[in-house]
């Protein structure tokens, strides 16, 4: 009788695998999951140094993973199929740490990097080749109903832990700070950084292989300090021209100029 049940098992699983492989390669939706698959496959090669093989990018990614199950979820969330696309949705989340509302669209080659703690809300629409690193929410600002989260453009990258929210448009081939809070709508080819996000780069060249160089990105707060740092130095000058006394005073203590140096050094991460 065991045996029996063994065999009974062993059919059953071959007969879902061989209709599994009839699926993937004899029918048209099939045909299709094949192909994005092998277009998640190439993203990751292309944006990910870290990346070594195929079977590494099959197994150890959870963002390819977590993608995946959404596109099942979705899939079913269009069909109106109750209750299912959640729990797909909630098992994603368990395993990845990546939570992608079923009702989110998303184009090709969406990369989620490093994901854990992403979150997608459910009426995200998110463009075709978007970067997205740990610690993004595209989430809604209340409870309000209808669309209520944000509108991502294609070439999008977006940087650790930023937050975008309500139901604003990222325009094509914008880029977000690390840690960036956005609650306005962000023109395309542009870098946006800082809480409450403002715009620091304008009509920049279009994203080859996403990256953001937070080396030299602009500092809005810093760049305020340092127009602030070249008026006194102006006013200093005037007023050494106007007032002798005041110049014999300023020869009496420490060079303006180390003390310029300092200030503009905060520009720089050196701190006040």
């Amino acid at each position: 009788m065991r045996s029996e049940g063994k065999r009974s098992g062993s059919l059953g699983a071959l007969a879902l695998g061989g209709a599994s492989l009839a699926y993937l390669y004899l029918t048209a939706p099939g045909k299709s999951f094949r192909d994005t698959l092998r277009q998640d496959v190439r993203v990751i090669k292309e944006r990910d140094p870290a990346a070594r093989g195929l079977v590494e990018i099959l197994t150890c990614y959870s963002g390819l993973h977590a993608i995946l199950f959404h596109r099942v979820a979705h899939a079913l969330w269009e069909r109106e199929v109750p209750l299912v696309p959640r729990l797909i949705s909630q098992i994603s989340h368990v395993l990845t740490q990546i939570e992608i509302h079923p009702g989110a669209t998303i184009g090709e080659g969406l990369f989620i990097d490093h994901g854990s703690g992403v979150v997608i809300g459910e009426t995200s629409e998110i463009g075709r080749n978007v970067t997205i690193y740990q610690g993004v929410t595209l989430g809604g600002t209340g409870k309000e109903v209808g669309k209520r989260h944000p509108t991502i453009g294609d070439n999008v990258v977006i940087g650790t832990g930023a937050k975008i929210l309500g139901s604003i448009v990222v325009g094509d081939n914008a880029k977000i700070g690390a840690g960036s809070v956005v609650v306005h709508t962000v023109p395309a080819n542009s870098t946006v950084v800082g809480n409450p996000g403002r715009p620091v780069i304008t009509d920049g060249t279009k994203v080859g292989i996403p990256d953001i160089d937070y080396t030299h990105l602009p500092d809005p707060v810093a760049e305020a300090m340092k127009c602030v740092v070249r008026r006194l130095v102006e006013l200093e000058n005037e007023l050494d021209e106007v007032c002798p006394p005041h110049r014999k005073l300023v020869q009496e203590r420490h060079s303006l100029d180390e003390e310029i140096s300092n200030l503009t050094g905060f520009y720089l991460g050196a701190g006040i």
